[in-house]
């Protein structure tokens, strides 16, 4: 599936401010024959770097007093990796990648050493796997609700099992607590979302079965095949679409993603109908 995305983001600049973007879509096998434009409003110098175990794509620019504009538009073929859910177990901690340890502790906003009690309670009965994971999400759709203004960006996955309410970030966020808490890896994602309303960056987060990431989305509100990812991390604090270091004021911002051919629409948003992965022999690094 093809699909456009693109966003434009503004702001008013008081004093010299530097700004880390990371909002283009992120440099993987399963991302095919990318097209893209980025412009900046004044046209500034920036430096780019890609983290070569993520696909992650960093762009830095240093913004004297004034508007200051990006728009960054982009075309893409997703080249998802499918597989049966009931044959995607569990990878024992003994047999884990060391690269992958990050994703198995606390970080700041996923306190899974919290929830340990909690998620041994409710999930540890379950069959381990992608079964386990699905119910996470399931559980995480139906005692969660989805309530925009009910976090901030300070907001842990802890205190959104105490508040019962929250927005993709919390979602994502507590997903990956329960996941860890469970000796499961998990990380977070940012992603351009195809069907979701309205359209703006998602946060969705992957668990890490069988020697690959999988995706999961306990929110259902855009569809696993038209995810476009941008930056995985620990939590968002990791992956940012903007990172201001300086005195400015955000006066705007758009997001959109269209498809881009004739093709079917994706299938059902559910959490993880479609197992949708990475290829682990890629040279991004994710397996």
């Amino acid at each position: 599936m093809r699909y456009t995305v693109g966003c434009h983001l503004a702001y008013e600049v008081e004093a010299e401010t530097v700004f880390i973007f990371n909002l283009e879509i992120a440099q993987l096998t399963r991302h095919r024959d990318l097209r893209e434009t980025f412009r900046l409003t004044p046209d500034l110098p920036v430096r780019r770097h890609v983290a070569p175990e993520t696909g992650n794509r960093y762009v830095a620019v240093t913004v004297p007093p004034g508007r200051f504009s990006l728009d960054y538009a982009a075309e893409v073929t997703l080249d998802p990796h499918r597989a049966d859910p009931a044959g995607i177990q569990e990878t024992p901690v003994k047999d884990l990648p060391l690269d992958i340890l990050p994703y198995l502790l606390p970080s700041r906003f996923v306190s899974s050493d919290r929830l340990t009690p909690f998620a041994q309670a409710e999930f540890g009965d379950s069959a381990p796997g992608f079964e386990r994971v699905t119910r996470i999400c399931n559980w995480i759709h139906d005692h969660i609700a989805y309530v925009r203004g009910a976090s901030d960006e300070e907001t842990t996955a802890d205190e959104t099992l105490l508040k019962r309410a929250g927005v993709c970030r919390d979602f994502a966020h507590l997903g990956a607590a329960f996941c860890r808490a469970l000796g499961i890896p998990a990380r977070f994602v940012s992603c351009y979302a195809y069907g979701l309303v309205p359209c703006d960056f998602h946060a969705v987060f992957e668990a890490y079965l069988d020697g690959r990431w999988w995706l999961f989305d306990a929110t259902r509100q855009a569809h696993l095949d038209g995810l476009v990812r941008i930056g995985v991390g620990r939590d968002a604090a990791e992956i940012a679409f903007s990172t201001p270091f300086g005195e400015m004021t955000p006066t705007g911002m758009q997001i959109r993603i269209d498809r881009a051919d004739g093709a079917p629409e994706p299938g059902e948003r559910t959490a993880a109908a479609i197992a949708t992965a990475e290829d682990p022999d890629a040279a991004d690094g994710l397996g």
